[in-house]
């Protein structure tokens, strides 16, 4: 675990730059709080990619705080925005627990657009599951992005999954009709439908998306039993416009984050969680096999703070 960790630390040192390390310096010499500051100190959350909303809400926090003096040395309001952020995330820490006794096969659905490491994640958490003993089928239902069975298929190999796959330009749906008959027959833990980020043709994806849910449903009752969406922490704010639309669409169950070590947005985790209310499952610093991990909500403030 301790490796992780320090992964974490040098993958949101980024983070760490544009944010802490900003409110450090802007307290820096500082022996207590005035208008001037708390105004800048504005800047820094609003910059630091944490949403709107969250930003203007520790604001607002600050600004409270002062008038009851329970606020009035930086050290004090550095130490309450780090509590907040923790109170926030701890909220969206949620691990998947499965039940396999009840539910099998487990049916993931994973959404998200091109290029936030959709086909990475599945491979990472099939390899995890693989590790655990368990008996893995993955469906590239991504039939429009040429390389997207290929890739999947090495990951597949390396998490010892089976594939089911079909040709180019094939119905996405069929492939997931597919995937759920062979895990039932060859008694199959878990299912991951890997899905199309977007779509060449005139098709609307979100209609595509739901027509995969609805047969995935149908073939089997229950299912998806989690729909995991996937972003990428590089896009910032953007993140949370497409975490609103899928949400809205095929109503997602928990979120992966991915790319925290290449990015300076890594605050975004903390808008996601507090607009959304949606678990995160998961986060990723890396393109190793074990750079995916369960989301630690004490661990990221930890790291980045």
């Amino acid at each position: 675990m301790w490796g992780f960790f320090e992964k974490l630390k040098k993958g949101l040192s980024k983070t760490h730059q544009g944010f802490v390390e900003k409110v450090d310096q802007l307290f820096l010499g500082k022996k207590t709080i005035d208008q001037d500051v708390l105004d800048e100190l504005e800047t820094v959350l609003f910059q630091a990619d944490l949403g709107v909303k969250t930003a203007s809400e520790l604001i607002e926090g600050v600004r409270e705080g002062l008038k009851r003096g329970e606020l009035k040395e930086p050290e004090k309001v550095k130490e309450y925005i780090k509590q907040e952020i923790l109170r926030i995330l701890k909220t969206g820490e949620r691990p998947l627990s499965i039940d396999f006794s009840r539910t099998k096969p487990f049916v993931f659905m994973v959404v998200g657009v091109n290029g936030g490491g959709k086909t990475t994640t599945i491979g990472k958490i099939a390899h995890q599951y693989s590790s655990q003993k368990k008996k893995v089928l993955v469906g590239a239902a991504d039939t429009f992005r040429a390389a997207a069975a290929e890739q999947l298929e090495i990951w597949a190999n390396r998490a010892g999954a089976d594939l089911i796959k079909q040709s180019k330009g094939s119905d996405p749906s069929a492939v997931a009709f597919d995937s759920i008959h062979a895990a039932m027959a060859r008694d199959m833990d878990l299912v991951f439908i890997d899905t199309a980020g977007r779509l060449h043709t005139k098709v609307n994806l979100m209609e595509e998306l739901k027509k995969v849910k609805r047969i995935v449903g149908r073939e089997c009752p229950g299912a998806p039993h989690e729909i995991l969406l996937v972003l990428d922490a590089t896009t910032g704010q953007n993140a949370i416009s497409q975490a609103k639309m899928f949400n809205e669409a095929i109503g997602v169950t928990g979120i992966a984050i991915t790319k925290l070590d290449g990015t300076a947005k890594g605050g975004i985790i903390v808008g996601i969680t507090e607009e959304l209310k949606i678990p995160i499952r998961y986060i990723g610093v890396g393109e190793g096999v074990d750079d995916l991990k369960e989301f630690d909500a004490t661990e990221f403030v930890q790291a980045l703070f």
